[in-house]
């Protein structure tokens, strides 16, 4: 039974609560001193004064709980934030109430238990009207940041009391590892070994690949007139397309709880590679633990293979699994692109993938990074 009345009462002052602010402990304290001065005395003006006083303080819990009625609240955040940078959210207040405006809101972002205040404060709310309010949002910690409800306060209309309702508004939003500089001697690595691998076939591009007899539906602008002069038939220019180089980066989740921070150092210099390569026009394609994600380009394939990394977790030595499937194994030795291993604990995680890699960034090398970072 007490531990039930303590579970409603924790409940009852989550959703509302009332606290007492500087200026109405005063207040109360004259209130206090009125009414013995009126008991004392029997003095009518002491009477009229302590009603006034009493009614002071029921209209402040009446005025503040209809501000704080009938409100609603919408979060507005980017699909994928990066760790330690700042980013912006917004939060759209509306006031659902058909006659009655509110008045002096602050507002706080409840994550878990502990209120986070972004300096959010609203004048005035007129019935129906809707207030956005952008405020900056750093995370600290990669993975997904869970975000609870917001809580509003108001101390109208006399600021004797800090009333605060609490609005569910659960959500979550996935932070993505930090994205760092990359060596440029690194990179120079990779990019030689992919122009040797470059993939050349049919496409768009100004380098000529074939040459073909006309067919119905080609462009006419295609058309090789001088080979249509030689052969007397139409012939067709088809253009080789531009380089396609591929790069797998693989990075193996074996990590005992003593290198956490070479792990997270790990993560990040994946992300980073990846970041990177995206950006020089690079098909990439990611080996994170067990996952192995498809080749693929763009801002998209990027925020799926970020998403990813900021949701790996390691694995400790004794939890290890049985290692890729044979048939990704096999897909990793057949496809052709230049390979990258990140070990942040010895070698173990190369037999899984059954490929030797072209470039291994090792244990060693994450904790010199570690120190430069």
């Amino acid at each position: 039974m007490l531990n039930g009345v303590r579970r409603w009462f924790r409940r009852a002052t989550q959703r509302r609560s009332t606290r007492v602010t500087s200026e109405g402990t005063r207040f109360l304290f004259f209130t206090l001193a009125v009414s013995v001065a009126a008991i004392n005395t029997g003095n009518n003006l002491f009477y009229l004064l302590l009603a006034m006083m009493l009614s002071i303080v029921m209209m402040s819990g009446v005025a503040a709980e209809f501000c704080l009625r009938r409100l609603e609240f919408h979060r507005h955040l980017p699909d994928l934030i990066y760790l330690n940078e700042p980013t912006t959210a917004t939060l759209v207040v509306t006031n659902r109430k058909d006659r009655m405006p509110s008045f002096s809101l602050r507002l706080w972002d409840v994550v878990g238990e502990q209120e986070i205040n972004r300096g959010l404060t609203v004048r005035q709310l007129m019935p129906g009207a809707s207030r956005m309010l952008p405020y900056p949002l750093v995370a600290t910690k990669r993975g997904r940041l869970p975000l609870g409800g917001v809580r509003v306060g108001t101390s109208f209309p006399f600021g004797l009391f800090l009333k605060k309702a609490y609005y569910p508004l659960e959500g979550s939003v996935v932070v993505s590892p930090a994205i760092v500089p990359v060596e440029d001697g690194l990179l120079a690595d990779v990019i030689a070994l992919g122009q040797e691998r470059s993939l050349q076939r049919r496409g768009h591009g100004s380098d000529l690949y074939n040459l073909r007899q006309y067919h119905t539906g080609d462009d006419s602008r295609n058309i090789h007139w001088l080979s249509t002069a030689r052969t007397s038939k139409l012939m067709v220019r088809e253009t080789e397309a531009e380089d396609q180089r591929r790069v797998t980066v693989m990075l193996s989740m074996i990590a005992p709880r003593s290198h956490d921070a070479v792990f997270e150092v790990a993560v990040s210099m994946a992300a980073s590679l990846v970041w990177e390569l995206t950006a020089r026009g690079y098909q990439i394609r990611t080996v994170v633990g067990m996952t192995v994600s498809a080749f693929g380009q763009g801002e998209a394939h990027l925020a799926c293979v970020l998403e990813t990394l900021a949701l790996c977790d390691s694995v400790l030595p004794e939890s290890e699994g049985p290692g890729l499937s044979p048939e990704a194994a096999d897909s990793l030795i057949g496809e052709a692109g230049v390979t990258i291993a990140i070990l942040p604990w010895g070698s173990r995680g190369l037999s899984s993938w059954r490929i030797r890699p072209d470039v291994v960034i090792d244990e060693p090398a994450l904790r010199k990074r570690a120190h430069v970072v």
